[in-house]
């Protein structure tokens, strides 16, 4: 999951779509408007987001406040930027969107602003999508797809794509020990809701068994889409809005939406920042379903606010991660375990490669 591997680009964008504008639809109580203009900066991702943010949120937010927003693309782990900014008082931005390990990283070494609101003034964003310096706008899933037109016995879980008797084909799995050892253990019967702590012993002998049998090691979003673009391999893990971006492209694919694991990305302030008061009337404008529903238009992530799903056509919502038939089927990554192991099991999962 760009992914729980502290690189955010765990995404991809859909087609660009019409739609109608959001500040329309906001709720007036929401945010009040400034007594003076300001002018704010905020760090996107880039690519596909710098269009659909804009669309759904600094557009809006301009109109409904009369403060400018002018986006940036921000590099994909921006943690050293924060840390910089704060440390010299010199703000590039005042607001960025962070993964929810970058996040905690951040927020251990006291360097992110509080956002002034809670989950209290907000009850429809999932829970585990705001904390007292964070808001979850997107959520991001690490799924299993497969090839319709290749792949006649049709795999529904982990298990079944370790079975390559049963389910012959192609195999490409991620060459991160992320991601692959929490597939390993739900492959071998571990409950999804027991995944944590992780059990690398038990995912070792699994991957020992699946290796001879993996094709390909894709190491990034855009491998992972061309795979299985191009029918070079059957089944394949990976990022749920790089696979819908090929599905919606024609290729004859599915997801599998079950045993998934998801997190999310969302935005925070650097801390001590000069335009504070406006970046969190920014950040809380954003936490809006209205506007959250405009951005799955564009780009295949699900909303935090669930109430999105309202006005989100069905259609469309089935394609996300946070529609509720795909959310039940899902947990959330334990991003902190992998914080406090990462170093230890990468090194352990890159010498088993070359074994």
């Amino acid at each position: 999951m760009t992914s729980k591997t502290m690189i955010p680009n765990r995404r991809d964008l859909l087609q660009l779509a019409g739609g109608a504008a959001a500040g329309a639809m906001l709720a007036p109580a929401l945010i009040g408007r400034a007594n003076a203009a300001t002018q704010i900066t905020v760090a996107d991702p880039g690519g596909p987001f710098g269009p659909a943010f804009r669309k759904a949120f600094y557009d809006p937010f301009e109109k409904a406040t009369g403060n400018k927003v002018v986006n940036v693309a921000r590099e994909a782990e921006p943690t050293a930027q924060f840390k910089a900014m704060v440390e010299t008082k010199s703000y590039t931005w005042d607001v960025c969107t962070l993964t929810l390990s970058a996040r905690d990283i951040l927020a251990s070494q006291n360097l992110l602003d509080p956002i002034g609101f809670s989950h209290a003034d907000v009850p429809q964003l999932m829970p585990e999508a705001i904390s007292d310096n964070f808001m979850g706008t997107d959520v991001y899933s690490t799924v299993l797809a497969y090839r319709t037109d290749r792949v006649k016995n049709a795999p529904t879980s982990w298990t079944d794509f370790f079975n390559v008797e049963k389910f012959p084909g192609r195999r490409a799995l991620r060459k991160n020990p992320i991601d692959s050892i929490e597939q390993a253990l739900l492959a071998d019967g571990v409950p999804l809701d027991k995944l944590y702590p992780l059990d690398i012993e038990r995912a070792f002998k699994m991957l020992d068994k699946i290796k001879p049998h993996i094709a390909v090691w894709w190491t990034g979003g855009a491998q992972s889409t061309q795979l299985l673009q191009s029918g070079e391999v059957d089944m394949i893990p990976g990022w749920n809005a790089r696979f819908q971006a090929a599905i919606d492209g024609g290729t004859p694919a599915k997801i599998v939406w079950n045993q998934g694991l998801y997190s999310i990305e969302g935005w925070a302030m650097p801390k001590g920042g000069p335009r504070a008061e406006a970046a969190r009337q920014f950040i809380k404008f954003c936490s809006s379903p209205q506007a959250q529903a405009v951005y799955t238009e564009i780009l295949a992530y699900g909303p935090t606010n669930l109430d999105a799903y309202k006005t989100i056509p069905a259609d469309r919502a089935k394609s996300l991660p946070t529609a509720p038939d795909n959310l039940k089927l899902m947990a959330i990554a334990n991003e902190g375990w992998w914080s406090a192991n990462r170093a230890a099991v990468t090194e352990r999962f890159n010498a088993w490669l070359l074994t």
